[in-house]
């Protein structure tokens, strides 16, 4: 199979999203995933198509530009503190999720940093697990490369300055036949719904049995609202379980920004986002029912928030 891969943009940084609801979804996901996988002794292949910095301060301006840390991972923060009180107890992902990010703010609610994926990653990797990190944006690049050299593991976490989607096909299948793949990039291009699936299609025919994780924005644009029920048949092609988990946490009301909208200054904020996995961990699909109602009414913004879970295969 012919796989056409194209040029990535190099606008998109992550910095400004870190910690947002979208996030939230995708990182207490890959947590679950990385916390099932390790059960086994056996050595793992994690692979992140789209790595991005690694890791993010909260406290500094690209971060403060958007804000949106503040109605997405401390909101999670604050209200599992509030639980706590309560002496409530949080559905076990979410808290497995937090007690990651608080390893990297002292164990605090006053966040500072947030982990990225292949930060998540590498905390929970074991010594017999390897961890290939892809990243072509420049500014990205040279910050996650000098935040992996501070880690000082050596050749166990690798980054390739170099596009995920093509580097992802000599790394399968990996030499232990186990693996856990999260493809994400930003969507900015409308090539990368395609370049996901063309992706997925060419990695299930040379590693059919590997984990893989995709996140993808819900959007109203015609690629995006087409790409869930394309990897529901993609996976059922490849006769492979599959999961898929949709949180939307609703339109926060315009006020204050109708002016800039009717210019077309002001974009629509992203208010929707789905994971779906392939050969997901057996229990996943009952870790997001019983996680997402906690975190759809933690995170609403406005009407129309919701969540979906859906399983096949």
């Amino acid at each position: 199979m012919a796989v056409v891969y194209h040029a990535p943009m190099f606008s998109y940084r992550h910095a400004f999203h870190a910690g947002n609801h979208a996030d939230a979804l995708k990182h207490l996901t890959l947590v679950a995933c990385l916390q099932y996988l390790a059960q086994k002794d056996v050595g793992l292949l994690l692979a992140d198509t789209h790595a991005g910095a690694g890791i993010y301060r909260l406290d500094q301006e690209l971060a403060r530009t958007s804000g949106e840390s503040g109605r997405g991972i401390a909101r999670v923060a604050a209200a599992a503190a509030q639980a706590r009180a309560q002496g409530q107890t949080l559905p076990a992902a979410v808290q497995a999720y937090l007690d990651l990010v608080q390893i990297y703010n002292l164990g605090s609610d006053n966040l500072r940093h947030y982990p990225g994926s292949p930060w998540i990653c590498q905390t929970l990797l074991r010594p017999q697990d390897q961890l290939k990190l892809f990243e072509v944006h420049p500014t990205d690049a040279r910050l996650l490369e000098r935040h992996v050299a501070d880690l000082g593991r050596g050749k166990q976490i690798e980054l390739r300055r170099s596009d995920g989607f093509a580097g992802l096909r000599a790394l399968l299948p990996p030499p232990t036949r186990r693996a856990l793949v999260l493809i994400d990039p930003s969507y900015e291009l409308k090539s990368d719904y395609a370049a996901v699936l063309d992706c997925l299609e060419d990695a299930l025919e040379r590693f059919p049995t590997g984990c893989y994780a995709v996140w993808y924005p819900v959007i109203a644009r015609p690629e995006s609202h087409a790409l869930a029920r394309k990897l529901k048949a993609l996976s059922t092609r490849a006769q492979r379980p599959w999961a898929q988990a949709l949180l939307d946490v609703g339109q926060a009301p315009s006020s204050g920004r109708s002016a800039e909208v009717a210019r077309g200054q002001a974009r629509t904020p992203l208010h929707a986002s789905a994971m779906h996995l392939i050969n997901p961990p057996y229990a996943l699909a009952e870790q997001w029912r019983a996680a997402l109602p906690w975190l759809s009414a933690t995170l609403k913004e406005g009407p129309g928030a919701q969540w979906q879970v859906e399983s096949g295969g």
